[in-house]
């Protein structure tokens, strides 16, 4: 079977109900963004980002993925497909996508905030006062701003190998995730879903002007 690269973004979850990474105002639930994702702001405010990501967490129980999400995951009936997100939700999985990589970490794990290796699964709210093992206070696994992405190498590695690349649901402002569709070969065909893209479609891209649920299966029709 072919290869077929999905990279997700906050797009793909919004029909879910999950608010987008940020407004057109840049806030991010009433907060400016760098004050609940970055290092300086858990150092200014622990209390405030811990309570940020728990509210995120408990919200995202209360969601379920959509027909963006089932359409991906019904693509590995035909397809070598790998997920990789920028989301920080967990809908892929609970589509039933095998293969998913998290570039910007998971609202289900925390982390130890010294040893960036230290990361357990976590359902239930943390908060200031609870250490890992090694009695470090836990933050939220998630990548802020600042900080490097770990998971990049794997990421290229995967994208390197697309015979089909999709995305969807993202800007492709947000660097290094951005860079991601530089590494495909000069032949692959890309697809892009976005109701509002800043690219028209020209040579082996394709855009496609939908939201996530109704581009994504115009896209698998397209590839069948």
């Amino acid at each position: 079977m072919k290869n077929l690269v999905v990279l997700t973004g906050a797009g793909v979850s919004a029909e879910s109900g999950i608010n987008t990474f940020r407004d057109a105002g840049g806030l991010w639930e009433g907060h400016d963004v760098m004050e609940v994702a970055s290092p300086q702001g858990f150092a200014a405010q622990p209390e405030l980002v811990l309570d940020f990501y728990n509210k995120r967490r408990a919200q995202l129980k209360e969601v379920e993925p959509n027909a963006a999400h089932h359409c991906i995951a019904g693509l590995e009936r035909n397809y070598h497909v790998h997920v990789i997100t920028q989301n920080v939700d967990d809908l892929h999985e609970r589509a039933g996508s095998s293969q998913v990589l998290h570039l910007h970490g998971e609202l289900r794990k925390v982390r130890s905030s010294v040893n960036e290796h230290d990361i357990r699964y976590c359902e239930e709210d943390i908060h200031l006062g609870d250490l890992c093992d090694a009695g470090h206070q836990l933050r939220p696994h998630v990548v802020w701003f600042g900080e490097a992405v770990p998971a990049m190498d794997k990421a290229i590695a995967i994208t390197s190998k697309a015979d089909i690349l999709l995305i969807v649901g993202t800007s492709l402002q947000v660097y290094p995730a951005a860079g991601l569709k530089d590494f495909v070969s000069h032949s692959t065909p890309i697809y892009l879903v976005d109701p509002a893209p800043a690219l028209d479609s020209l040579g082996r891209l394709t855009v496609i002007k939908e939201k996530a649920g109704k581009g994504v299966q115009m896209v698998a029709d397209m590839i069948s």
